[in-house]
């Protein structure tokens, strides 16, 4: 029986079919077999590109083929089968066929076939998992400023991911817990949006306090995506009167400013003074207490109320006017001059009572000294006298102990 003549060809590829489809079928396990052809899996993120590589051991000059998860052939050897310019060839030896897939896509994702076409057909199987990059997360629900005291639920959502993402919240560097991530699969599509809620209750201390909700997800770095929200909080103000200076003298000018920090900022000053009127020399100029001459009938303590229509509060501050003749200079350095004027004395006196005692002691020397001698001449002017009177008189008229005595204060 003859056949018909056929493209030799188109019969090279009908065989190649056949055996192909008899390995693909088949149960054979080649167990330490070097033209067994081996393979990975691997995971690539959509956009990213991706490579597969095929190799055997050994080499009979047999040619490797990669196929698609369709068992359509990628490439043969070198030679290019299907008409995709995303799919380009990396390497082709005897013993290795290396493929790259650029801009994967969802599609893209399943099981791809490397083989070896020996007798029988050897074959590896390589799985691409595609992931699909979350969408950056988009946070709502916290248009307006809320008051202090209030609750706010914020709402962050991040499309598009591949498996599921899972959301993150922070305030500042501190993760916060929210609720349970929601997640929904999209439609004709191996992609899921996910959402997750955060309720606060807000304080003044959270005012322009940053809430981030950052994508946790295989595809990204940590950090890559992530989105900010500044909480905006309303509070009612704290007062604080500042002085001019810290200490008001009698006859000057002086001012007592009243500082209210709120959100929002104070519209409203009141001043009074506590226990009375305010001085008629003090006029209010709506944070400013303002003094045109100071005098001692200014003591007292003096009140400011402010409101920020969110609440009111007040503060009071002590004024204690000094006399004007007062050396009120700055405290820091009357008490520096002061130290100086203690050591500076101290050191006088020091001096002072050493030379006193200087002067002591060579008194008493002299005293002690001429006390010796008048009893020493006295002494000699009775030693030949018959008597008292006698001897008085040779001490005070004798010509030896005149010269004694000269000689000794010389």
């Amino acid at each position: 029986m003859a056949f018909p003549s056929a493209p030799s060809a188109l019969w090279s590829v009908s065989v190649l079919t056949v055996l192909f489809t008899a390995a693909v079928h088949s149960n054979i396990v080649y167990d330490d077999d070097p033209l067994q052809p081996v393979t990975s899996d691997e995971t690539v993120s959509v956009g990213g590109t991706v490579t597969l590589t095929c190799r055997v051991a050994e080499s009979d000059n047999s040619s490797l083929q990669w196929s698609n998860t369709a068992q359509q052939t990628l490439y043969f050897g070198e030679k290019r089968a299907l008409r995709d310019n995303r799919i380009q060839l990396h390497r082709s030896t005897s013993t290795e066929l290396s493929i790259t897939i650029a801009d994967v896509q969802l599609s893209d994702e399943g099981e791809y076939t490397c083989s070896i076409f020996t007798m029988p057909v050897r074959t590896a199987r390589a799985t691409v998992t595609v992931l699909g990059v979350p969408g950056k997360p988009q946070i709502s629900g916290f248009e307006n400023a809320v008051p202090e005291g209030g609750k706010v639920t914020l709402t962050c959502i991040s499309t598009g991911s591949k498996p599921p993402a899972r959301l993150i919240w922070y305030r500042g560097d501190q993760e916060l817990e929210g609720r349970p991530d929601v997640v929904e699969p999209v439609p004709d599509d191996p992609t899921y949006n996910v959402s997750s809620e955060l309720t606060l209750e807000v304080s003044r201390s959270d005012d322009n306090a940053l809430i981030t909700c950052a994508v946790d997800h295989p595809s990204l770095a940590p950090g890559d995506k992530r989105s900010e929200q500044a909480l905006r909080v309303l509070y009612s103000p704290e007062v604080v009167i500042s002085p001019e200076n810290n200490l008001p003298r009698e006859g000057e000018k002086f001012f007592l400013q009243c500082l209210g920090n709120g959100n929002p900022e104070p519209t409203s000053y009141m001043w009074e003074k506590k226990d009375g009127e305010l001085p008629p020399l003090a006029k209010v100029d709506g944070a400013f207490l303002r003094f045109e001459m100071l005098n001692k009938s200014d003591n007292g303590v003096y009140l400011c109320q402010v409101d920020n229509g969110i609440g009111n509060n007040q503060g009071e501050y002590t004024l204690l006017v000094q006399d004007a003749a007062e050396n009120i200079a700055d405290p820091t350095a009357m008490l520096t001059s002061s130290g100086v004027d203690h050591a500076v004395i101290g050191g006088v006196v020091a001096v002072i009572v050493f030379i006193l005692l200087c002067l002591l002691i060579v008194l008493g020397r002299y005293l002690i000294r001429h006390k010796g001698t008048y009893l020493t001449h006295e002494a000699k002017g009775s030693d030949d006298a018959p008597d008292a009177d006698t001897a008085i008189i040779n001490a005070e008229g004798g010509h030896s102990g005149a010269e004694d005595k000269k000689e000794y204060f010389i």
